[in-house]
């Protein structure tokens, strides 16, 4: 076996030692870490000129490494889009898995290929006149910045690479936001409220899942609601905005603080 699965939850290790399939996944790594233009809503950008790479990790601590950190003062465990549209497929969640244990077990050689993926999308976005566009965190929260800011530098500087993601974290020190832009993702939990006005005091862009779609406000927290369904990509938004997302997936029938019952 190519990977250890030694924290990996018991009923996915079951399911892996008992599949041939699954056998041979975990016994070998990824051929690809990002999909281009996969998610329906990145698929939308390109009608603005956006070609989007995306990775989805197995979120939180589900992989027996944690990804993300704040979901369970955020409220936004349960509800993850994790499993939305076809990351509901069994096959689609130990893909994710597959590649968290890579990221984790396998550094280095998760690193060389993921910077060659992110060359091979820009040069071939760079060919068809559109803009390449990086999000490594579909599912995640890492922080990216301390693993590849350089290269995210030499991208952005050669190819013109526009790298985004949602976070629930305020302490991301990011010395350029042109490079890599970041919009914060809202939570109505009372725990989670000290976290929320920080990135209100810092300025920071901010997105928020809305239970009711079809009652949507015009302006919440004071900033002006954008419908972040029409696209994904974030780093054409203004600052001063907060992005509505309508709830999917586990989230329409989450009854915690996480979604905003509107």
């Amino acid at each position: 076996m190519l990977y250890d699965l030694s924290r990996v939850p018991m009923d996915l290790q079951q399911t892996i030692m008992e599949s041939p399939k699954y056998m041979g996944w975990f016994n070998k790594f990824p051929s690809k870490i990002f999909g281009r233009d996969t998610n329906h809503k990145t698929v939308k950008g390109q009608k603005l000129g956006v070609s989007t790479q995306i990775t989805y990790l197995m979120p939180s601590n589900c992989s027996g490494y944690q990804v993300c950190g704040m979901e369970d003062m955020a409220g936004c465990k349960e509800p993850c889009l994790n499993e939305a549209g076809r990351g509901a497929m069994e096959s689609v969640q130990f893909s994710r898995l597959r590649k968290t244990l890579y990221f984790f077990q396998y550094r280095r050689e998760f690193m060389e290929q993921l910077k060659r993926e992110v060359v091979v999308h820009a040069k071939w976005a760079n060919k068809k006149g559109m803009i390449p566009a990086v999000r490594p965190n579909g599912t995640s929260d890492i922080l990216w910045e301390l693993y590849i800011w350089d290269f995210m530098c030499e991208t952005s500087e050669k190819y013109g690479v526009k790298w985004y993601d949602y976070t629930k974290k305020t302490n991301r020190l990011i010395p350029d936001l042109d490079i890599y832009d970041l919009t914060f993702s809202y939570s109505n939990r009372k725990e989670y409220q000290p976290f929320v006005e920080k990135a209100a005091q810092q300025g920071m862009r901010m997105a928020g899942v809305f239970r009711n779609e079809y009652n949507i406000p015009k302006e919440f927290m004071g900033l002006k609601c954008i419908d972040g369904d029409a696209t994904d990509v974030r780093f054409l938004d203004p600052m001063n905005a907060f992005i509505a997302l309508k709830a999917k997936g586990k989230a329409r029938k989450d009854m915690g603080e996480f979604v905003i019952n509107n």
